[in-house]
């Protein structure tokens, strides 16, 4: 569910409670999250509604001007039910404090070994280590660069950078992105097993 930075302001200050949204079904469901530029956002409710049955309370629940504002937003999409979601503002990005976690000596084996089943799982093998050190060697820098030079399609690498940002490996940017502290010790780690792996070839 993507949402404008005005409603994402308006719901981590409290003053946007509901995001009304026309769906085929719906993206969210009651009991998950959202993580949005602004923070961690709580879904506590998904339900359909009828667009004659919304009140001016509902707009300004949902921080338009008036009642008609909000039925002229809906009524652009013509497909699909109308959703009314209950929202709240959960707290900041978990995966902030996560970036400037340095992992102990079990934890980094363990996420050199998710690294690794990413990469055997992958079709177009391995890229863990290949996308970290294109972002490390080149920060700030378009994604579309970025994927060009490790020969990857630019949607497939956006998605699998976000697996690493969900391990609070990489942090987005305005333009691009960097490996966070975190990202550059498991970098350091995957480097020195590849350096070790290929002595014994040796």
């Amino acid at each position: 569910m993507l949402l404008k930075q005005e409603t994402l302001r308006g719901i981590a200050e409290g003053r946007v409670t509901v995001v009304f949204r026309r769906w085929k079904r719906p993206t969210v469901r009651a009991g998950g999250t959202l993580l949005t530029s602004v923070g961690q956002l709580a879904i506590n409710a998904v339900e359909t509604v009828h667009l004659a049955d919304l009140t001016e309370s509902d707009a300004a629940a949902a921080g338009f001007a008036d009642l008609d504002e909000l039925v002229a937003a809906l009524s652009k999409k013509k497909e699909g039910g109308v959703y009314r979601v209950e929202v709240r503002f959960a707290g900041p990005d978990p995966r902030a404090a996560l970036r400037t976690a340095l992992p102990d000596t079990d934890e980094l084996r363990g996420l050199l070994s998710r690294l690794e089943r990413w990469d055997r799982a992958s079709p177009v093998g391995s890229w863990t280590r290949a996308a970290m050190d294109v972002i490390a060697r080149r920060p700030a820098t378009l994604a579309a660069e970025l994927a060009s030079d490790i020969g990857m399609e630019k949607p497939r690498f956006k998605t699998n950078v976000r697996k690493l940002k969900g391990l609070g490996l990489t942090q987005s940017l305005k333009v691009g992105y960097r490996l966070s502290p975190r990202g550059e010790e498991v970098l350091a780690a995957s480097r020195a097993v590849l350096g070790a792996l290929e002595g014994d070839a040796d």
